[in-house]
């Protein structure tokens, strides 16, 4: 077998000769068969962009990557801080529009333009995301859209308290 061939593992079996990325694809696929897609686009976010702002997929919610623009004025503030709340508030408004919240949460992926403002961003993302927090990747980047020095993106579940 090439490097690539990996034995699958599923349900307690060895499934020899399956790619593992395989064998998840396929499973995923069953498990999203027949959920529809419903785009989640509160009414402060405009309209006619080229990519949907939230799809709600079963009990599962992908938001698209967010700065921290205002909503209204498309202006980003020049203090990081007011930025990063700016950028988690219009996620909120996301999450808020399909029946949820930040406690909702499963995973995170934050766009950072200056790693040195990872603590910074990190004292205001705390404060939104309860415990148990999800799970997050941070990663530098060259440049986001604008002026933007930020940008995340949340996948978000429906809990069934």
């Amino acid at each position: 077998m090439g490097a690539a061939w990996y034995l699958g593992y599923h349900g307690g079996m060895h499934v020899p000769g399956i790619p593992s990325c395989l064998l998840l694809s396929v499973c995923l696929a069953a498990t999203m068969a027949g959920a529809e897609k419903r785009v989640i686009h509160p009414p402060e976010f405009p309209a006619g962009r080229p990519f949907s702002t939230g799809l709600l997929v079963g009990d599962t919610l992908y938001i698209s990557g967010q700065v921290g623009a205002d909503l209204k004025t498309g202006q980003i503030p020049e203090d990081f801080e007011a930025e990063v709340r700016q950028c988690l508030d219009n996620i909120g408004l996301v999450l808020k529009a399909a029946g949820m919240s930040f406690a909702d949460a499963v995973s995170v992926q934050v766009y950072l333009t200056d790693m040195s403002l990872f603590p910074r961003m990190n004292a205001v993302y705390v404060k939104y995301f309860p415990e148990p927090r999800p799970t997050r990747t941070t990663v530098g980047v060259a440049s986001l859209v604008g002026k933007a020095r930020i940008e995340i993106t949340v996948t978000a579940r429906k809990s069934s308290k």
